[in-house]
């Protein structure tokens, strides 16, 4: 009853012809088994077992354990789309190919490009599905699993960094010539953050035009009502342009607007995988300025996998199809395992790709975007060695 209502309003679809409804038909049903199929292994591999062993070694509670099975889902859908459009493709095609029903097609005049026009409308909307899931669905539920997890084992402090905290900040000032240079405007160093308050603080400060500040202080903790740095047993010097002391002020508590992002950069709190594509180049604007150069070579490639992931749904679609529609006589066992082969490849490709791109051998672009490429120029000689 359920297909024959999808069959009807594939129907009111302008240009939407008999024959793309037929292979439309024959796409979805695989396409959903996949989803079902690979969600599954995905959550039993990837956090079942974990949670298992954390009710029986950790005491985690089953009402838990099921909350947190629950948000970590949308994270294995994510991956289980451009999977299962693989499947969707292979099985479809070599069903129609095995009997002989692209031999009948062909044999009326439609060509190879022709039958896979479903598959590739299909693709697309499996698309922007995964870019709607990966960017704005798992993010917020891995997150929130994680926190989760974190309260109910009772560690509800998200990880941090702890020692040797270095925020630089900068400024441009306007040169005579009217040029612009970029100089120092202030360089925060905190020796250790326990989660709460940074230790051993050194600052360097050269907001005011005629003065310098050397800032140091045994503890600092941000206040969150005023927005502001409380410091403790601390001491500021003041110098003059010339390298003179001015004055020398000993506190035991005072009260300074300084910039947050140093306490941002220490308490990390959402990993990439946590954070949708905005929050991650807000955070990278950060790491930049800490000067990490590792980390922030490690988020650009993270964000630029974000936005790749999704088309992978269409080289998959594209590979599937042409391997598909061969003469061949394959059976669903033998299309899932080329299925498993094709993923387990392209997987290792994007882990050897995104390495390269956080050592640096690749730019953040080419090492998210190479495996697509390569996917895609492969994709094209099946199709056409298949036509």
């Amino acid at each position: 009853m359920k297909i024959g209502r999808f069959n009807s309003y594939l129907r009111s679809i302008p240009g939407f012809s008999l024959l793309d409804r037929y292979l439309f038909l024959e796409l979805l049903l695989p396409l959903l088994f996949g989803m079902g199929l690979f969600t599954s292994l995905g959550i039993a591999i990837g956090t079942l077992f974990d949670l298992v062993r954390r009710i029986t070694e950790s005491g985690l509670s089953l009402t838990v354990a099921l909350q947190i099975l629950f948000l970590k889902m949308p994270e294995f859908i994510v991956l289980a789309f451009p999977m299962s459009m693989l499947l969707a493709t292979l099985m479809a095609y070599s069903r129609l190919s095995s009997d002989s029903e692209l031999i009948a097609l062909r044999s009326i005049g439609i060509n190879i490009y022709r039958l896979i026009v479903p598959a590739l409308i299909l693709s697309i909307i499996v698309t922007g599905l995964t870019f709607a899931f990966h960017n704005y669905i798992a993010p917020a539920s891995t997150y929130q699993a994680t926190v989760t997890l974190a309260k109910a084992l009772k560690r509800e402090k998200l990880p941090f960094d702890n020692d040797n905290i270095i925020y630089p900040e900068y400024t441009k000032i306007k040169l005579e010539d009217g040029n612009t240079r970029t100089v120092l405007l202030r360089l925060f160093y905190a020796e250790e953050f326990d989660g709460r308050q940074m230790k051993r603080i050194t600052i360097l400060d050269r907001s005011q035009p005629e003065v310098n500040q050397i800032i140091t202080s045994q503890s600092a903790v941000w206040n969150l009502e005023n927005n502001k740095w409380d410091f403790y047993n601390g001491t500021i010097y003041l110098i003059a342009p010339d390298g003179d002391y001015r004055n020398i002020v000993r506190f035991d508590h005072q009260e300074l607007s300084l910039p947050r992002a140093p306490l941002d950069i220490a308490n990390r709190g959402r990993d990439a995988a946590e954070m949708n594509i905005q929050q991650a180049r807000e955070y990278l604007k950060i790491v930049q300025l800490s000067g990490n150069q590792v980390r922030a070579r490690k988020l650009e490639v993270r964000i630029q996998e974000k936005i790749a992931l999704p088309f992978v749904c269409i080289i998959f679609a594209l590979i599937g199809s042409a391997m598909g529609v061969r003469p061949q006589t394959t059976n669903r066992a033998t299309s899932f395992g080329i299925c498993v082969v094709l993923i387990f490849s392209y997987y290792l490709l994007s882990f050897i790709s995104s390495s390269f791109g956080v050592w640096g051998v690749l730019t953040p672009v080419m090492a998210a975007w190479l495996p697509n490429g390569l996917g895609l120029i492969a994709a094209i000689l099946l199709l056409v060695r298949s036509a």
